[in-house]
């Protein structure tokens, strides 16, 4: 089960991805298959998901032979604006850890807790839309392919072997970082928050498509040319780990989005660095999910 927020004949509107992933079939439809008031977006489709029947909603989808042709439709961010900050993890890859470690202000420890920081994405930008170069304020841009997790119900002191009960389902960011402001700040929040710094999609796959924890092919390119090529399951803090320790003591609540760290290739791990340009298109591949795909401005 696949779920994305689209533009369409003048307005916005959130929907599943058919059976042949060629066409898009709205919530409005599937909901009122299910006696449903239809929800508004996806963070209201979220809000509702987890008291419907998985069987029950399959069955709505697969009983709609009716679409929108994919391509007539501009897709967005699954979560266009965010309720609340992006939750992110730094150095959760071993081989990221290393190739950082010429940065200034960035340890070349293997971290023994988490790591945590927040971003700002409000909005996060979808499929196709352009990343802005910030030019004159940014001088050293970057890229870092990351699965984002979606929380799928409130939830606080959550144990490890319960993790997946809270999971909605698993998207791509592309973590965009002005590793120049990062370092000068000494924090990383601002550097990570600029607008348009936070492209995701380009779609949700419900965690019932996906083996948890999952054990997923990442990778990048940039203009065509490979920069990250790993799997999930070389994370130093897994999926369960890390919803067990950040709920402990927070809440977590529907529709929050955690993004789970990147792999080594990013464009400061390079000697010399390769930052971004004007005109360079990424491309961030997560196995089970698509290809998010963005271009510098």
């Amino acid at each position: 089960m696949f779920l994305l927020t689209y533009f369409y004949e003048g307005s916005e509107a959130a929907g599943f991805l058919n059976s042949n992933k060629n066409g898009i079939i709205p919530a409005s439809v599937v909901f009122s298959k299910l006696n449903v008031p239809a929800p508004s977006n996806m963070l209201n489709i979220i809000d509702v998901f987890d008291d419907l029947e998985l069987d029950k909603i399959n069955e709505a989808i697969v009983s709609c032979s009716e679409f929108i042709d994919l391509d007539k439709v501009k897709i967005l961010s699954p979560i266009p604006y965010p309720r609340r900050n992006v939750i992110c993890l730094g150095k959760n890859y071993l081989d990221h850890v290393k190739e950082v470690k010429n940065l200034k202000n960035v340890s070349a420890d293997i971290p023994s807790k988490p790591i945590y920081f927040s971003k700002i994405a409000y909005p996060a930008i979808g499929q196709e839309d352009f990343v802005d170069m910030h030019q004159g304020i940014v001088k050293e841009l970057d890229y870092e392919a990351e699965l984002a997790v979606i929380i799928g119900k409130k939830g606080k002191n959550i144990c490890k072997e319960e993790a997946e009960d809270y999971i909605f389902g698993y998207t791509i960011c592309n973590d965009i970082s002005a590793r120049d402001l990062q370092q000068e700040h000494v924090q990383w929040h601002k550097g990570k928050s600029f607008d348009t710094f936070c492209p995701l999609g380009p779609v949700i796959a419900h965690k019932s498509t996906i083996a948890f924890p999952p054990e997923l092919e990442i990778k990048s390119f940039i203009n065509g040319e490979i920069r990250q090529n790993s799997n999930t399951r070389q994370l130093i803090f897994d999926i369960p780990t890390i919803i067990s320790d950040l709920s402990s003591g927070i809440t977590l609540y529907p529709g929050d989005i955690i993004l789970t760290g990147t792999p080594a290739g990013v464009g400061a791990g390079f000697n010399p660095p390769k930052y971004l340009n004007p005109g360079d298109k990424m491309e961030c591949f997560i196995e089970g999910i698509g290809t998010l795909v963005n271009t510098v401005k």
